[in-house]
């Protein structure tokens, strides 16, 4: 088991939501977090003071998926996040491994459970 975190703008959760549903992922967590990287912020203009945004709105996904899903969830959501040949800013996934998963209701664990 694997669970998949992805840094992605906000405008394209929903394009990364359809695609998903499109592989039959249909467990994903988001996260409305900040933060920076090579984009390293940028200046705006607020009623005529200027000011540095460093921190900049980002959405994190959290995905438990089967190991052999992997390439298949990766490859989605690089699909519907890199648009006009990719940019600053698009995103990253971190994939790591998931040592338990247990269901609540039911008292799934292990594969079963996702």
């Amino acid at each position: 088991m694997k669970m998949i975190m992805a840094v992605i703008q906000p405008k394209r959760l929903d394009s990364v939501r359809q695609a998903l549903a499109e592989i039959d992922i249909t467990g994903v967590t988001a996260t409305e977090v900040k933060g920076f990287g090579r984009q390293k912020g940028h200046t705006e203009l607020y009623r005529g003071a200027e000011f540095v945004v460093e921190f900049l709105p980002k959405v994190k996904l959290e995905i438990a998926i089967a190991a052999e899903q992997v390439d298949a969830v990766i490859d989605t959501i690089v699909g519907a996040c890199k648009v006009n040949g990719g940019k600053i800013g698009d995103g990253k996934i971190f994939v790591t491994n998931l040592e338990q998963v247990v269901r609540i209701r039911t008292g799934e664990t292990g594969s079963e459970a996702l």
